[in-house]
C-alpha cells in the first residue's frame, strides 16, 4: 500500500498547505466552498482537524498552478468537477492544457499534441509532475492515522506510487521522446 492510495492516512491542513504551496486561508476557503474537500476527514466543528489525502494535495497543487496561470476560479471549479464526475481514479495519467480560459483534459501524448496543433493550449500541467513533487515534499513531513489520530512518521518518497499498475510518468517520458525525435528530424 502506498500513501497515494491510502484512505486511512491523512495530512493536516498546515502540512497540505506547505506541500501544495498555498496559504491556509486558501485551503480553508476551498474546503468550505467545496472546491477541494478533504477526503480522509472533514472538519466536524470548532477545533477539529481536516485530514487531506495524498490525492487531495495533488489536486490542491493543480488548482494553485491553474490560478497562477490566470485561469479563473470558476473555470477551475468546472475542470475539477469534470474530473470528479468522470470518476477519474488515477490522476497521474492526465495532463491539463489551458488557453487561460478553458481547461482541457488530455490522457495521452497524442491528445496533447493534437490540442496544441489546433492552437487551443498555451500551457500545460502534467499531473504526474505534481505527484512527484508532492511525494518529495511529503517524504519529509508526518502524516496522521485517520482512525486513531496517531502521527505516522514521514514515508520515503520512493514508497509513494500511484494506484495504477502502469508507470505514471511514462506519458511524460513518451512526450519527451517525441520532441527529441522531431528535433532530430
Amino acid at each position: 500500500m502506498s500513501i497515494a492510495d491510502a484512505d486511512d492516512v491523512g495530512y493536516r491542513g498546515p502540512t497540505a498547505c506547505h506541500a501544495a504551496g498555498i496559504s491556509y486561508r486558501q485551503l480553508d476557503y476551498w474546503a468550505r466552498t467545496g472546491l477541494v474537500v478533504p477526503s480522509v476527514r472533514d472538519a466536524t466543528g470548532s477545533g477539529s482537524q481536516r485530514l487531506y489525502s495524498f490525492r487531495d494535495i495533488v489536486v490542491l497543487k493543480v488548482v494553485k498552478r491553474l490560478l497562477d496561470a490566470g485561469v479563473s476560479l470558476q473555470n477551475i471549479r468546472k475542470a475539477i468537477d469534470t474530473l470528479r464526475s468522470r470518476g477519474v481514479g488515477d490522476l497521474a495519467g492526465i495532463t491539463l492544457i489551458s488557453d487561460g480560459t478553458t481547461v482541457y483534459e488530455c490522457r495521452s501524448p497524442e491528445e496533447v499534441v493534437d490540442l496544441l496543433q489546433g492552437g487551443q493550449g498555451v500551457f500545460g500541467i502534467a499531473i504526474s509532475g505534481a505527484f512527484k513533487e508532492i511525494a518529495g515534499t511529503l517524504s519529509h513531513l508526518p502524516a496522521e492515522a485517520a482512525a486513531t489520530g496517531e502521527e505516522i512518521p514521514a514515508v520515503p518518497a520512493a514508497a509513494v506510487s500511484s494506484s495504477s499498475t502502469e508507470d505514471p510518468f511514462a506519458a511524460g517520458d513518451e512526450l519527451a521522446m517525441r520532441r527529441a525525435r522531431r528535433r532530430a528530424g
